[in-house]
């Protein structure tokens, strides 16, 4: 009788249990932006990667025989330096360490490192698995594979020293892509949507949403199947985001609340 009653205690407290936590992680803030002003974007770059530094972009561009690394005029858009990969590479993601850009490669399984000046190859790191997003805090590089993991790498050697699985709701969240660190959140694009995600970098819980459907529908991107939101870069002097997509013509800076 007793261990009867026993598990008929346990099967009323465990749905209740279940859902006071899943409640506990409902806590997602739909983040509404304003668009503070609209700028020319390369209609030919394939956006992987995009950082803001001193009011320049640097950005990453992909596809075989069109991947490149360059930096471009914020307010024109024109390029003002620009490394190609060789057509083999296609590629991925882009952060800033110190005087330095580390960009990630697809499938190749190689990160290539370029002075941050020149633009020019310094080194390389060999990695396991695919490359897709990449931003750095300061101290870690976070690196985004496609699923719903962050891998931690250490900035010197490039070797992982831990990860973070990322969730909303409790579900794990998938197709993580481009990265950008802002504090202690990382924002991160979602492949082939318009959704742009703030997430704990301690936990993986995602905490805020940003709906981009209406700048993919400003932007006048073109019918190819490719030209999906992606690239987020941030200004932490004044708070401004910058986002753009693959082979749009228009990159939007935004005011964000939070950010």
């Amino acid at each position: 009788m007793g261990r009867a009653l026993e598990r008929a205690s346990w099967s009323i407290l465990l749905p209740g249990l279940f859902w006071g936590l899943m409640a506990c992680d409902q806590q997602v803030q739909r983040l509404n932006y304003q668009i503070v002003r609209t700028l020319p974007h390369d209609s030919g770059a394939y956006t992987q990667g995009l950082v803001f530094l001193d009011g320049f972009l640097l950005e990453s561009t992909g596809r075989y025989g069109t991947s490149s690394v360059r930096k471009t005029d914020l307010e024109t858009g024109e390029i003002l330096q620009i490394t190609s990969l060789d057509d083999e590479y296609f590629g991925e993601g882009l952060a800033l360490v110190g005087s330095e850009l580390y960009q990630l490669t697809w499938k190749s399984g190689l990160a290539f490192v370029y002075d941050l000046d020149s633009l020019a190859l310094r080194r390389t790191f060999e990695y396991q698995g695919e490359g897709w997003g990449l931003c750095f805090d300061g101290e870690t590089l976070f690196m985004s594979d496609g699923t719903d993991r962050l891998l931690r790498r250490d900035p010197v050697t490039f070797e992982p020293t831990g990860e973070v699985r990322v969730t909303e709701n409790g579900f794990p969240v998938w197709q993580l892509n481009e990265l950008e660190c802002v504090g202690d959140h990382i924002f991160a694009n979602v492949y082939e949507t318009t959704r742009i995600l703030r997430i704990e970098k301690e936990t993986g819980r995602v905490v805020g949403e940003m709906d981009g459907f209406p700048l993919s529908a400003a932007a006048r991107r073109p019918p190819d199947p490719g030209a999906v939101m992606n690239g987020i870069a941030h200004d932490p002097a004044t708070g401004a985001f910058f986002v753009t997509g693959k082979l749009w013509q228009s990159l939007f800076e935004l005011r964000v609340p939070g950010g």
